[in-house]
């Protein structure tokens, strides 16, 4: 959108105001809260904002420095959702535009005051302390109640996200956090085969694969329905037999539907077998129904604060029924008292063979991504329970606008599916043909889906987060019209 026509969209939210508003970069107003106030005239300061970042960095300013306490209020413009940039300040002064210190650019674009995708600042700032940074692996308790204690955090909120009893210290990743699993359910049941959805993350497949093919443990794969991408309920009721230990799915699976959970637990229960749900996408329990039906649940929590790097490291996620606490992998953190009856955290329930004999223990992780961890509980703590919820609805109301208008073009699979940030398009060229002219855009496209599923032809697997703009997602959809 052209900067003039942006600006204009969001005066017109200020429409009948007192205060018209200009364009100021965060950094400027963090470094020189003075210098804002000053501008404000003690009046109060106005934000508009899509961004719960730009809010939740605001509402620090205002706890730093008491002087701007009570002078904000925030709007959240679902209606502004797809248009940079991601927050306006709105404060009293006759310059629209005007400078401070020099960092305000009004007329340049896309106009944006927080850069999209730039994770909140206080994650790295946290993480690099030594304490955290260059710390080895909190076997001494009595030495390790910092690490200890943000471990035993991370694990409460894992636990308020996927509706389960116990969640551990953390795993390698998603992938392997799915088979270690469907190991655990095969400890609980004493069964050795396993059903798995085609619809889980191929890469996940071919994990477990490595997991399992050499121990004796069968794996069934249950196909896809062509109109919504869920699982074949039919077909999981014949594959289900009193051999099977789990059912492992993938809520939103890898074509980006939402599974039944329910009716896929009902099947797996009445046959005696666990249900295993894998989340490929963590952000997506801001606004799905967590998997409640589920025994156990993996996670891949990148999303949450953590930077791409080229497959990791990572931050897996395992929770389950606390019935299950004895066979779960890798670390367990709990919460005691010591002897003067002061709160303190200790490594639990994790046996000595964990370590030290192998053959004998219950996975081959006896660690965690401690650090990673740590980002993604900071993460979680500064966007909060809201906060995650108004991200979700960013990624479900761009994802939903961008697959109408794939629609409109191309053929958009599983039209009955219902989703949160992803969808597959099937278009008439070859999605690799696509994404060489995104690419020459500076936009990344979709992912081709013939190496995975090939009876889909050309079809590319495309996701919408927070960090897309309207003009990238309509000039992605100009891409695969030409």
């Amino acid at each position: 959108m052209d900067p003039a026509a942006l600006y204009a969209r969001y005066e017109a939210a200020f429409e009948g105001r007192d205060a018209p508003f200009a364009f100021v970069d965060l950094d400027a107003m963090w470094s020189n809260g003075a210098e804002m106030l000053a501008r404000a005239g003690g009046k109060p300061i106005r934000v508009a904002s899509k961004s719960v970042r730009c809010r939740a960095l605001l509402e620090a300013i205002a706890r730093r420095d008491a002087r701007f306490r009570g002078l904000m209020t925030f709007t959240l413009e679902e209606s502004l959702w797809l248009y940079e940039p991601d927050m306006l300040l709105a404060y009293p002064t006759a310059d629209r535009g005007h400078r401070v210190r020099g960092r305000v650019r009004p007329g340049a674009g896309p106009v944006s005051a927080f850069h999209q995708g730039r994770l909140p600042v206080i994650i790295d700032a946290l993480v690099q302390r030594g304490e955290f940074l260059t710390s080895y692996t909190p076997y001494q308790a009595e030495i390790s109640q910092g690490t200890l204690q943000a471990i035993f955090e991370f694990q409460t909120m894992i636990c308020e996200l996927t509706g389960m009893e116990i969640a551990n210290a953390s795993m390698y990743d998603g992938s392997t956090g799915a088979a270690e699993a469907i190991l655990m359910a095969m400890r609980v049941t004493g069964r050795h085969e396993s059903v798995i959805a085609r619809t889980v993350h191929p890469e996940y497949r071919e994990v477990i694969h490595t997991y399992l093919h050499h121990r004796d443990m069968p794996m069934t794969f249950a196909g896809y329905r062509d109109e919504s991408g869920e699982i074949k309920l039919d077909e999981l009721e014949q594959f289900v037999t009193d051999r099977t230990a789990c059912v492992l799915i993938q809520s939103p699976n890898f074509f980006g539907s939402i599974e039944d959970v329910a009716a896929v637990a009902e099947i797996a229960h009445r046959k005696g077998a666990l249900l295993v749900v894998s989340i490929a996408e963590a952000l997506s329990l801001g606004i799905v129904k967590p998997p409640v039906e589920a025994d156990i649940v993996s996670m891949e929590a990148q999303s949450f604060g953590v930077p791409l790097g080229f497959g990791g490291p990572y931050d897996g996620v395992l929770a389950a029924k606390e019935k299950y606490v004895r066979q779960m992998p890798g670390r367990l953190v709990g919460e005691t008292k010591d002897k003067n009856g002061n709160r303190g955290y200790v490594l639990t329930l994790s046996t000595r063979e964990q370590h030290i004999r192998r053959e004998k223990a219950t996975s081959n992780i006896c660690t965690n991504q401690a650090l990673v961890a740590l980002m993604s509980t900071i993460y979680m703590n500064v966007y909060g329970r809201e906060g995650l919820k108004d991200l979700a609805k960013q990624n479900l109301a761009k994802a939903h606008y961008a697959a109408g208008e794939f629609g409109k073009r191309a053929k958009v699979l599983f039209p009955r599916g219902k989703r949160f940030n992803e969808f597959v398009v099937q278009s008439k060229d070859d999605p690799h043909a696509i994404n060489d002219r995104l690419l020459e855009k500076r936009i990344v496209g979709g992912l081709s889906l013939k190496k995975f599923y090939p009876e889909l032809g050309n079809a590319s697997l495309w996701c919408c987060t927070e960090m897309n703009t309207r003009e990238q997602i309509d000039a992605a959809i100009q891409a695969v019209q030409a």
